[in-house]
């Protein structure tokens, strides 16, 4: 069923060039029908309910949007501007945000949303199977900043962490920092995995291995940061430098410095990732991420998928770009 109409036996001759006949016959199993066959003609049913599905959808529906986090300036920069661009192509935001949203599965969050045509989420918890269960719905949707590993025809875009965290170290190697400290994110987020290879790429550009001794993995927030960053300062021979998951982790980096009498960057260098307005006022050096511009990327890609455009790209991957402001500076001679 798609809507409230069948896909015809006529449709899905009309689809395969098959005779209504066989069609009919391998819709019913027929022992004559090859599996050859009967796999085509499936195939055409799905494709048609697909489309039946789509076009079953009121042009110009809500989009509902998740968002299981609280809009603080990193994803509220996200969620406005996937506002704004809903609004120019003149579509309804459904917004759910924040930890009631943690609180409720995505599916479940959406089950009983009348006239939702498309959905955006972002940085999901969930389960990979639920992703997976929402694409079976045919449900258009398209992932901003995934969490985990996605199959490869989920939609999704995100900024390029590997690259950007790559950059970040290559500017304190430049800079003559061999002994560099990383307070780094969950484990389990694969922006967290893409980022540490990122970092672990430029030191194996100068001959350095990674050491487990200067790494830390954290939620990122200012106080666990300050906790990761305090560890790796007392170590016996602590850091030079240290590159931080995000800017939140990094200021709280920059107050585990100031308690040990320790001048940034003077006696150690410290760096963000995002570019949030703390890190203008801090004078953090960090990794500019495309905020804005993945909001309204998704959109695009979402919009394109309820208009039933074809997407050769289905993982979109945005530039970062470096920022050095005053907290980054050579080593201090030994």
């Amino acid at each position: 069923m798609a809507g409230n109409r069948r896909v015809t036996v006529r449709e899905i001759a009309a689809e395969t060039g098959m005779s209504i006949a066989t069609v009919s016959r391998a819709l019913n199993d027929h022992q004559a029908v090859t599996p050859a066959t009967r796999a085509l003609v499936r195939d055409a049913a799905e494709r048609l309910r697909a489309r039946t599905g789509a076009a079953a959808r009121p042009k110009g529906g809500a989009v509902f949007v998740r968002c299981p986090y609280i809009l603080t300036d990193y994803f509220g920069l996200i969620v406005s501007s996937i506002a704004e661009t809903l609004t120019l192509h003149g579509r309804q935001l459904v917004l759910t945000a924040g930890e009631a949203a943690q609180r409720t599965p995505l599916l479940a969050d959406l089950d009983g949303r009348d006239g939702v045509t498309g959905v955006i989420v972002i940085l999901p918890p969930d389960p990979g199977a639920d992703l997976v269960e929402l694409q079976r719905r045919r449900m258009p949707f398209v992932v901003v900043d995934p969490r985990t590993i996605l199959p490869r025809d989920i939609v999704s875009v995100s900024a390029a962490h590997f690259a950007g965290a790559r950059r970040i170290t290559a500017h304190l190697v430049e800079l003559g920092h061999r002994r560099i400290g990383v307070v780094g994110g969950p484990t389990e987020w694969l922006a967290s995995d893409n980022r540490l290879a990122g970092h672990n790429a430029a030191l194996a550009d100068v001959g350095v291995l990674p050491s487990a001794e200067l790494l830390r993995t954290v939620e990122p927030s200012t106080e666990r940061g300050h906790r990761a960053a305090a560890e790796l300062l007392d170590l016996p021979e602590p850091p030079t430098a240290l590159v931080c998951f995000n800017d939140k982790a990094a200021v709280g980096a920059l107050r585990a410095a100031a308690e040990r009498g320790l001048r940034v960057p003077a006696d150690l260098s410290v760096t963000g990732f995002d570019d949030l307005d703390l890190a203008q006022a801090t004078g953090l050096t960090t990794v500019r991420q495309p905020l804005r511009e993945m909001g309204r990327m998704a959109v695009s890609l979402l919009v394109r998928l309820l208009e039933q455009h074809e997407l050769d790209a289905l993982h979109v991957e945005l530039a970062t770009e470096l920022v050095i402001r005053s907290s980054t500076a050579p080593p201090r001679p030994a």
